[in-house]
């Protein structure tokens, strides 16, 4: 039986969609592909895609709803590239359940990159990422049994606040984590003045672990939509 990741492309351009599958298969994923959402609602549910590219314009429904039709029984990995390109929509798509977001045009090195990174996370379960005694990408250890953070053999002191962040980064390192999603998580309620905050508790927490914040080699800005911590 063929194990390759199966990977479900839903574009209505065609010569894009084609550009993308050939891409899929020179790098030995396996691929389903259509330009329609019900069709990917129906290919999911018989196909069990690993992973999902999804465009957001498509000709019979919006993609926004194709991601909540979907998030309401699987929790497999959707990469949004489209041509929408504001905030909101970012946020709405991320909101919604997409896992990442590409802005068309693209590179398909980029975009190759963006399915390697999904499938790794997609492959530990999500106990196996609560349960990590220890991250670490390139010179930073987090070590949650003993709430540490190092940076180059170095301590570094963190708030409660700074801690908390920083281990919800280590968690979903690698994906874009939203502005509601982060204020949620860490301080339970809807947005409002926590906004402000987790901006001034960010700007702290790069202070106390890149060498230059203004050239982040940890935590990266996605300007308008929230935050993404670096992956090996």
């Amino acid at each position: 039986m063929d194990s390759k990741p199966y990977i479900l492309v839903v574009e209505d351009d065609k010569p894009i969609r084609n550009f993308i599958v050939a891409s899929l298969k020179a790098q030995g994923f396996n691929y389903i592909e259509t330009e329609k959402g019900t069709e990917a609602i129906a290919l999911s549910m018989s196909h069990k895609p690993d992973l999902i590219i999804l465009d957001l314009g498509l000709p019979d429904m919006d993609g926004i709803d194709v991601i909540a039709n979907i998030r309401q029984w699987s929790k497999v990995p959707i990469i949004i590239v489209s041509a929408r390109e504001s905030e909101r929509q970012k946020i709405e798509a991320l909101d919604k359940g997409a896992d990442d977001y590409l802005t068309k045009p693209f590179g398909i090195g980029e975009l190759l990159a963006r399915v390697r990174v999904s499938l790794r996370h997609s492959a530990s379960s999500t106990n196996e990422k609560e349960n990590i005694e220890i991250f670490k990408v390139k010179g930073l250890v987090v070590n949650f049994d003993k709430r540490k953070v190092i940076i180059d053999n170095e301590d570094i002191h963190l708030t409660p606040i700074e801690y908390k962040i920083m281990a919800l980064l280590c968690k979903y390192s690698g994906k874009v984590l939203t502005h509601n999603f982060i204020i949620h998580e860490i301080w339970g309620s809807a947005v409002g003045n926590e906004t402000q905050s987790l901006r001034v508790f960010m700007a702290s927490l790069r202070r106390k672990i890149e060498k230059n914040p203004a050239e982040p080699q940890y935590i990266y800005t996605e300007v308008g939509v929230g935050y993404r911590l670096a992956e090996d």
